[in-house]
């Protein structure tokens, strides 16, 4: 079992609607990193926060996962990010984690945006992702899924919590905060990585990229296009969490 992990976060502007052209921005990113384990992509990280999937190519998201297969292999990293993905006549804000070896995971946003009508153009989805990787347990959600901390809540012993989002500017304030109190309430690392610049809506992304370990602080963030590398490390994680029994504390409940 590993002790560190290495993470690359890439906060970066998109294309809107050009699958094609974010695919090939992200691919020339991605051949400029090394030696890392896995390498994190904003959300919805191929078209923007879109509200019209349906000017997409159905064959879009098969495409982007078969591209993403191909990423990790060259890169020898895991590669997640959220993709606009159509199965079955149906809409989804999907996450995707691949590995090298070509192994696919996903996660469907579970909390779908109402102000801005995802809701009504995007299945939500029910389920967590928690995937066991080089000896960390990772928990993955998507942008609005941070508002929500039973959703998080850390009663599935998770190592690190890893959002990936289209947050803008507005409310940057409260992905600022919420991230850190994600990590501080859960006692792991939390990571979340945003998009950068504007999107046809007129929305500015100011990035603030960031992780925060157990205890809440910060160790990297960004504010503008970059490539951002953090090393989380699993004896934090241990020694933290025996001198800081919190989580023995929480209230017990289930989610119905």
């Amino acid at each position: 079992m590993k002790n560190e992990l290495k993470i690359t976060l890439i906060q970066s502007p998109i294309i809107w609607e050009q699958p094609a052209l974010n695919r090939n921005s992200f691919a020339a990113k991605m051949d400029t990193i090394n030696g890392v384990d896995l390498i994190v992509l904003p959300e919805m990280f191929t078209t923007g926060f879109t509200m019209s999937p349906e000017n997409l190519d159905v064959e879009e998201g098969g495409i982007t996962v078969n591209w993403m297969k191909e990423m990790a292999k060259k890169t020898k990293a895991a590669i997640v990010g959220s993709i606009v993905y159509t199965e079955n006549g149906l809409h989804y804000n999907r996450l995707f984690f691949v590995t090298p070896k070509g192994e696919v995971w996903k996660y469907d946003k579970r909390h779908t945006f109402t102000l801005a009508g995802e809701n009504e153009k995007y299945q939500a989805g029910k389920q967590h992702l928690i995937i066991n990787y080089k000896g960390f347990k990772l928990n993955f959600m998507i942008c609005y899924d941070l508002r929500f901390p039973v959703w998080s809540r850390n009663t599935l012993d998770y190592d690190v919590l890893l959002y990936v989002a289209n947050w803008p500017k507005p409310r940057i304030e409260a992905w600022d905060t919420l991230l850190k109190a994600r990590a501080i309430e859960n006692m792991s690392y939390c990571i979340g990585v945003n998009r950068i610049g504007s999107d046809e809506k007129g929305l500015e992304y100011v990035g603030h990229s960031a992780a925060y370990d157990a205890l809440g602080q910060q160790l990297v963030f960004s504010e503008k296009e970059e490539i951002l590398q953090v090393t989380i490390d699993k004896r934090h994680i241990s020694k933290t969490r025996d001198n800081l029994k919190f989580l023995q504390d929480r209230d017990m409940f289930r989610l119905l």
